[in-house]
């Protein structure tokens, strides 16, 4: 049996590097897409390729042949227009182009920030209300990516929706970006404690995307047992509760500064994570961990 061929873009960046990572463990052969050259993980029958994903000559090429794609890229921190020019308008691009080859399956990295979650919403599963078009730019935009990707056709199409992200990293945003506006931004340091902080590790994100890619989770009649074959199934990938005391706490420990606890609105419900669970999902890196990780990374 041949190894699948999995085309990953952002596979420098934090999660597609561990989702390489993951990949190449799996014995698949990986093609790493990157802006930059010596920028790709490396991996065992990891290919570099640099292009630009959103230019549709490179896109074709790239996914020529290929078992899989999985989309990453997605510029936190920019503006709503140069978030729609690369999540959107990149993302269709190149997930077009993988249609066009006849790839037969899509993983996307979305959000669990395409979720309504105003304080007065309890726990969200795959069937909850989105975000309106007033919400931020990032929530928007990556609710009008999944929309697009539900009415592609031709291929089948799994919508990844993770909390926030935590892992080690230079451009992680839970473990390094937010710790330094927090350092550097007494306003940042406030917080209801009881908030919910719905939150995955990298490397059990990673994990659930390589198993998709690679066929060990199988397609299925319904969205309960398996991505639907040739439709577009959207699965939460959360891990076990946790709250602002917890990370808010954990990052001004570490900082050694004191966090201000509010008393205002705030959601307290849960993502809901059972799909990917009977998916054959488990989280394996527990609260405890992931924030020892984060507090170790601070202190260094």
């Amino acid at each position: 049996m041949t190894s699948p061929i999995v085309v990953v873009t952002g596979a420098n960046g934090l999660v597609g590097s561990h989702v390489v990572s993951a990949l190449s463990e799996r014995g698949a052969t990986v093609r790493a897409v990157v802006r930059r050259v010596g920028t790709a993980p490396q991996h065992p029958h990891v290919e570099e390729h640099v292009g630009d994903f959103a230019d549709p000559a490179f896109a074709a090429t790239v996914v020529a042949g290929a078992d899989a794609l999985v989309t990453t890229v997605h510029p936190l921190g920019s503006g709503r227009d140069d978030q729609r020019r690369v999540g959107l308008d990149g993302t269709m691009t190149i997930a077009e182009a993988a249609v066009d080859a006849g790839v037969p399956l899509l993983v996307h990295v979305s959000t669990a920030g395409v979720y309504d979650r105003s304080p007065e919403v309890g726990d969200v599963d795959e069937s909850a209300a989105l975000v309106p078009d007033a919400a931020s730019a990032y929530g928007v935009v990556k609710r009008d990516v999944d929309a697009a990707l539900e009415r592609l056709a031709g291929t089948t199409r799994v919508l990844l929706r993770p909390p926030a992200i935590l892992g080690p990293g230079a451009t992680s945003i839970w473990n390094t970006v937010r710790p330094a506006e927090i350092r550097d931004d007494e306003s940042e340091r406030h917080a209801n404690p009881d908030q919910t902080f719905a939150w995955v590790h990298v490397d059990d994100l990673a994990s659930l995307a390589a198993d998709l890619a690679t066929g060990a989770i199988e397609t299925a009649d319904d969205p309960e047992s398996g991505p639907v074959a040739g439709g577009c199934t959207p699965v939460n990938v959360a891990s076990g509760p946790a709250t602002q005391r917890d990370y808010l706490g954990a990052v001004t420990a570490a900082l050694g500064l004191e966090p201000t606890w509010d008393d205002g609105p705030a959601w307290t419900g849960q993502i809901v994570a059972d799909r990917a669970r009977r998916w054959g999902w488990t989280p394996r890196v527990d609260l405890p961990t992931a924030l020892e990780e984060l507090r170790a990374g601070l202190r260094g």
